[in-house]
């Protein structure tokens, strides 16, 4: 932490909102020699007045401490990865749903197939009609099968992109 970085940041924070040294020591309570004092960084507020310092001039904390403002560029980035990492999120999460959309539906179709025929197998006593009926029933817990293996497979996705997000600092 650079005390001199930080009093020069107040100074120009006071400077900002054209007060003198004298107005915003009545305005906290402290002298003006205690405000000369932070600006020249030869003593540091307590904690409990940086807070009320940072509301007053509506600053962020961490820019006080830092002694500077937050960089612009910075946030502009930082909010360029996050929209490009929520595309590319939303992206795959349509095409992923896609595949699940289809699997689900041959299945479901082929469901409906077998039982359409499976009772008609049972009244016509037609060996082919039987095995056919077999390999759709089959086909049909495949492609469902398939449909969940894809959606699990798509949700450990996510987990493991939320853990790398997570890691990187960003929040939920």
């Amino acid at each position: 932490m650079d005390q001199q970085k930080i009093g020069s940041f107040l100074k120009e924070l006071r400077k900002g909102k054209n007060l003198t040294q004298e107005q915003l020591a009545e305005h906290f309570g402290v002298s003006s020699r205690t405000v000369s004092r932070w600006e020249n960084g030869n003593n540091m507020p307590d904690i409990d007045l940086l807070i009320e310092i940072s509301d007053y001039y509506e600053v962020d904390l961490r820019e006080i401490l830092n002694g500077e403002r937050k960089s612009e560029d910075m946030n502009k980035e930082m909010k360029d990865t996050v929209i490009q990492a929520v595309d590319y999120t939303n992206t795959e999460n349509e095409r992923c749903n896609k595949r699940i959309r289809i699997c689900n539906a041959i299945g479901m179709l082929l469901l409906v197939a077998y039982m359409l025929l499976s009772d008609t197998a049972i009244y016509m006593e037609n060996e082919v009609v039987r095995n056919i009926c077999s390999v759709m029933q089959g086909m049909a817990v495949g492609m469902l099968f398939a449909g969940l293996l894809l959606s699990s497979r798509y949700g450990s996705k996510i987990r493991a992109f939320k853990k790398r997000m997570l890691s990187k600092g960003f929040k939920s």
